[in-house]
C-alpha cells in the first residue's frame, strides 16, 4: 500500500512537471504568433507603438492559456508516460502487482486540479485582462462600429458621428427595452438614453439626452430629446435623427464576447440578455464549456495514459503517441463542430458543451481497459 501511494505520488509529480512546462511552452509560442500578427496590423496605424502591441499581447496571456491547457496535459501526459514507460518504470510497478488504475489517480486529480484552477481561477483573470487588450485593439487598431458592454443593466454603443466636419465618434448608452413593448412600436429600443459626441481628438462636443430612443433602418429617433452644448446651455425638447451603421443583428453579435466575462458573472449577465430579449445561446454555451473543463482535464490526462503506456519492447510507440496527438485533435474538431450546431439551435447547449468531454473520457476509458485487461 506504502509503496503504491509512493508510486502515485512520483507519477504524479513528473505528470505535472512534464504538463506544466508544456502549457508554458505553448502559451508562449502561440502568444509569440499572436504578437507578430498584432504587429502587422499595427504597421498601418502610426498612434499604435511597440509597448501598445506588447501590451495588448501580453493581457492575452491568460485566454491564450486557458484555451490550449486541454492540449496542454493531452501533449504534457504523453510526454511524461512515455518517458516513464521508456525507462520501465511503469513496466516494473504493473509487473510488481501495482494496477495502472492506482498509479493514475495522482495524474488525474492534477488534471482536476489544473481544470478546475482554470475554470474558477484563471477565468476570471483571462476575462478582464481579455476585456482591457480587446478595448485596446477596438480604440488602436480597428476602425468598426458597434463595440458594445452591457454592464448594471445598461447597453453601451460606439459609433461613427459623420455629422461632424471632421468625422468623429458617438457613444450611446441605456437600457435596453424587450421587443414589443406597449405604446410603441416592435424593433430595437433603448430607454433613459445618453448620447455623447465627441470630436476626432476625443473632445466633448455635445450630450444628448432623451427618454427612449428607437434604432430604424440607418437612423437612431431620440424622443424628447435635449441637447446640452459644450458650454453646458440647454436646448429646447424635440425630437432627433441621428445616422448610424448599426442594425439590431449587428448590435447583438457585438454583444461583449462570451470570452471576455468570467465564470461568475456569466449567470447574472445570461440574465440581463434574456431579459432584454436577446438570445444568450453563446453565454450559455461557454458557460457550461467552462463547468465541463476539469472533467475534460481528466479526460485527457487518461487519453495520454492509454496512448503512452505501451511497452517499448513491443514496437509501434511512436504509432501510438501519434494517434493519442490525433485523438486530441479529433476531439478538439469535435468541439469546434458541437459548438457550431450548439450556437445555431441543432443541439441543446448541454449536450453541445458536454459532449465532446464525455467522448474523450469513453475513449480513455475503453483505451486503458484494454491496456489493463486485454
Amino acid at each position: 500500500m506504502m509503496l503504491a501511494a509512493t508510486l502515485t505520488r512520483y507519477v504524479a509529480r513528473r505528470f505535472f512537471g512534464a504538463t506544466f512546462a508544456m502549457l508554458a511552452g505553448l502559451t508562449l509560442l502561440v502568444s509569440l504568433f499572436d504578437f507578430i500578427e498584432l504587429l502587422r496590423r499595427a504597421a498601418t496605424r502610426p498612434d499604435a507603438g511597440f509597448a501598445l502591441v506588447a501590451t495588448i499581447a501580453g493581457l492575452r496571456l491568460p485566454f491564450v492559456a486557458l484555451q490550449i491547457l486541454p492540449f496542454a496535459i493531452l501533449l504534457g501526459g504523453l510526454l511524461a508516460f512515455w518517458r516513464l514507460t521508456r525507462s520501465s518504470e511503469l513496466v516494473v510497478a504493473r509487473a510488481a502487482g501495482i494496477s495502472a488504475w492506482g498509479f493514475l489517480s495522482g495524474p488525474v486529480l492534477v488534471a482536476l486540479l489544473f481544470g478546475g484552477l482554470g475554470t474558477a481561477a484563471i477565468s476570471p483573470l483571462s476575462s478582464a485582462m481579455l476585456a482591457r487588450a480587446e478595448r485596446l485593439d477596438y480604440a488602436y487598431l480597428r476602425a468598426s462600429a458597434g463595440l458594445t458592454a452591457l454592464a448594471g443593466g445598461r447597453l453601451w454603443l460606439r459609433q461613427a458621428d459623420r455629422g461632424l466636419e471632421e468625422q468623429g465618434v458617438a457613444i450611446l448608452s441605456g437600457r435596453p427595452l424587450p421587443p414589443g413593448g406597449a405604446g410603441r412600436e416592435a424593433g430595437f429600443a433603448l430607454a433613459d438614453v445618453s448620447l455623447w459626441r465627441l470630436s476626432a481628438a476625443d473632445r466633448p462636443l455635445a450630450r444628448i439626452e432623451a427618454p427612449e430612443a428607437r434604432l430604424l433602418p440607418g437612423r437612431w429617433v431620440l424622443e424628447d430629446a435635449v441637447t446640452f452644448n459644450a458650454d453646458r446651455t440647454a436646448g429646447p425638447k424635440q425630437t432627433l435623427t441621428f445616422p448610424t451603421e448599426l442594425t439590431p443583428d449587428r448590435i447583438e453579435n457585438s454583444f461583449a464576447s462570451p470570452d471576455t466575462l468570467s465564470v461568475w458573472s456569466l449567470p447574472g449577465f445570461i440574465a440581463v440578455l434574456e431579459a432584454a430579449g436577446f438570445s444568450a445561446v453563446r453565454h450559455r454555451l461557454h458557460l457550461q464549456s467552462l463547468l465541463s473543463l476539469p472533467m475534460l482535464a481528466a479526460a485527457m490526462a487518461l487519453l495520454a495514459a492509454g496512448f503512452s503506456m505501451r511497452s517499448s519492447r513491443r514496437g509501434g510507440v511512436a504509432q501510438m503517441i501519434g494517434a493519442g496527438v490525433a485523438a486530441g485533435f479529433a476531439l478538439f474538431v469535435l468541439d469546434k463542430i458541437a459548438n457550431e450546431f450548439g450556437e445555431a439551435g441543432t443541439l441543446p447547449v448541454y449536450l453541445a458543451a458536454w459532449a465532446p468531454t464525455i467522448a474523450g473520457l469513453l475513449l480513455a476509458l475503453a483505451l486503458l481497459l484494454h491496456l489493463e485487461d486485454g
